[in-house]
């Protein structure tokens, strides 16, 4: 699934394509990727200026004018392309986009069909609770919030990491990443982290997140950007997806265990399962 790194860069790719261009109409092919608006709310979107697009958590936001905007979460296979109006299109795209100036059409293909897509009138944080139910951007958190959030939970922290209502964006690939920088185990209660811990991970939070961003996300299987192309950080993958390989920092192989159903990538040696007591 595309995770926040990668949700940015389709919005970084998609949004100078986009903007300031006006919709000429919206083609649904898979009735059930709109969830809120219905088809009324598409055809509401013909004749209207795209405004700019951008990211909340996981989810897109492409915003126009006369205060609609549309949501896409990308789930596991969505993807946007963009294609001459001739061009085949492929079996699995679900909408398409056309614009009045008629130099191509935007195409949202989805091989799985979890994706789905809200038609938002007003306020979207208002107006949609898959957007107002979100916890706060890991990039935008200060260090105080990300403790005490963290202090109240007595959950694995791995698990803790992957809640949207929490922190938004943190995805599987991630928090795998971020807790092997930070040198913590992902079973550990996130309440009975120290200090000191807490801090590390704060910082492995920001640092893991901003690379990935400028290496425009990881591509294991589906994942382009709006500009088709892969993005560079799975070749700096630490641990996630390398069970059996040794550890680049100790040498250890790494481990994959499951969380709360989740597959999780660690090293035994560099992330202990041990928290320090708090003084």
């Amino acid at each position: 699934m595309p995770e926040l790194p990668e949700v940015e860069t389709i919005a970084r790719t998609l949004e100078p394509a986009v903007r300031r261009r006006v919709i000429a109409g919206i083609e649904l092919l898979y009735r059930p990727l709109l969830r809120r608006g219905g088809r009324k709310g598409l055809e509401g979107m013909k004749g209207r200026r795209v405004l700019g697009v951008n990211r909340r958590g996981k989810m897109l936001l492409i915003a126009c004018e006369g205060g609609r905007t549309l949501v896409f979460h990308l789930k596991m296979t969505g993807q946007f392309l963009f294609a001459g109006a001739t061009e085949p299109r492929d079996k699995h795209t679900r909408l398409v986009m056309r614009f009045e100036d008629g130099k191509n059409e935007l195409r949202f293909r989805d091989v799985r069909k979890f994706g789905f897509l809200l038609c938002l009138e007003g306020d979207p944080m208002a107006a949609c609770t898959e957007l107002a139910c979100l916890g706060p951007e890991p990039l935008d958190i200060g260090l105080a919030e990300f403790a005490a959030f963290i202090a109240r939970r007595t959950g694995r922290i791995k698990s803790l990491l992957l809640n949207q209502t929490v922190i938004a964006g943190i995805g599987n690939i991630y928090a795998d990443e971020m807790l092997f920088d930070a040198r913590i185990h992902p079973e550990i209660p996130a309440s009975s982290l120290g200090k000191k811990a807490v801090e590390r991970l704060y910082d492995s939070m920001k640092k893991i997140l901003t690379l990935a961003i400028a290496e425009k996300g990881s591509t294991l299987q589906d994942y382009r950007d709006a500009e088709g192309k892969a993005g560079n950080f799975q070749f700096f993958h630490k641990v996630y997806d390398r069970k059996g390989e040794s550890c680049v920092t100790c040498g250890t192989p790494v481990r994959m265990m499951r969380i709360g159903g989740r597959s999780s990538h660690f090293c035994p040696k560099c992330q202990r399962k041990r928290a320090k007591r708090k003084r």
